[in-house]
């Protein structure tokens, strides 16, 4: 049984649906279990295993739920911004509830996986090599500290966790940067987009679907070493591949936005830099990730950022207004 921690959120959404399309059992929380009270995880945890509660899937409904043998943590405070004028906030849903879910998890005997984030990066522009699983993190913001707090804190309170960091996630549930391009580009002809921060846009249905894969690999593993063999625990960096900047992203929005139909009218991008548009919390100019621990681990090519867009945007799913 998977214990699916912000099933209502973007990844959440995601995820509940790729485990339902693989039969994978799962219950599903979001505010009604306050991650930043271990009493709380705690309480659910004891009486899951005792109760029907509420599952996500058609065959596991009005049964005895199974033992929760994983955890996955999508929640998060991602408002970055904000993060600057509500300090205790953030900390508690980032950093506190990661260490208290770290707990729960380890009390149950269940494996975790939790998602975590490039801003825990300093993001210096002159490097312009990706960041490995284990570079050194140097956050700048609010956000990303929380972030990092909370990596740090599963990793001193369990060993059997998979930290997943990744970035400039969309996906078909909720607010994120394409819905909210593809809508300017239909109501104004013009529209600066910045120029200087490079990272790479994710799909959360690759998120979603390697978390499958690590999930599957585990509980199928039939060996130590090889490819039925359970990938190692530790830190993962998971994007899809290649890099951008949010500049060159909003112009390939566009260009499969108008080949699909997601975009009528005629819109001209330009480029500015982040100083145009200042913001409080500070962003990481240089966020990409090297990804290929987690691909060789699971033996799979993640797509290109490009594919995973053009895919999205033509989707019967995709529901920008």
């Amino acid at each position: 049984m998977i214990w699916l921690i912000g099933s209502n959120g973007m990844l959440g959404q995601e995820l509940a649906r790729m485990f339902d399309q693989n039969k994978m059992q799962w219950v599903g929380t979001n505010s009604e279990v306050d991650i930043g009270s271990s009493e709380a995880l705690e309480t659910f945890a004891a009486s899951h295993d005792s109760s029907a509660g509420r599952t996500g899937n058609a065959a596991s409904k009005g049964k005895i739920p199974a033992k929760i043998t994983w955890v996955v943590n999508c929640a998060a405070y991602t408002a970055v911004d904000k993060a600057e004028e509500e300090q205790e906030r953030a900390h508690r849903v980032n950093a506190a509830g990661p260490l208290n879910i770290a707990r729960t998890a380890r009390h149950i005997g269940a494996k975790l996986i939790h998602i975590s984030t490039d801003y825990v990066f300093g993001g210096e522009p002159a490097s312009k090599t990706p960041y490995d699983d284990d570079a050194r993190k140097n956050p700048q913001c609010v956000y990303g500290l929380t972030k990092a707090e909370g990596e740090d804190a599963i990793q001193k309170e369990m060993t059997q966790y998979y930290i997943l960091r990744t970035a400039w996630l969309y996906g078909f549930s909720g607010a994120n940067f394409v819905y909210k391009i593809t809508s300017l580009m239909n109501g104004k002809q013009e529209l600066k987009v910045v120029d200087d921060q490079r990272g790479t846009p994710t799909c959360a249905t690759t998120l979603a679907d390697v978390i499958v894969k690590i999930i599957s690999s585990s509980d199928n593993a039939h060996s130590l070493f090889g490819k039925n063999a359970a990938i190692p625990y530790g830190v993962y960096n998971c994007t899809d591949s290649g890099e951008a900047s949010w500049y060159e992203f909003a112009q390939k929005i566009y260009e499969y936005g108008r080949k699909h139909g997601r975009i009528t009218g005629s819109c001209e991008i330009s480029s500015c830099t982040s100083a145009e548009f200042p913001q409080k919390a500070k962003r990481p100019a240089w966020s990409v990730l090297d990804k290929t621990k987690i691909q060789s681990a699971l033996h799979i090519k993640l797509p290109s950022w490009e594919s995973s867009l053009e895919k999205f945007i033509k989707s019967d799913r995709f529901k920008a207004n």
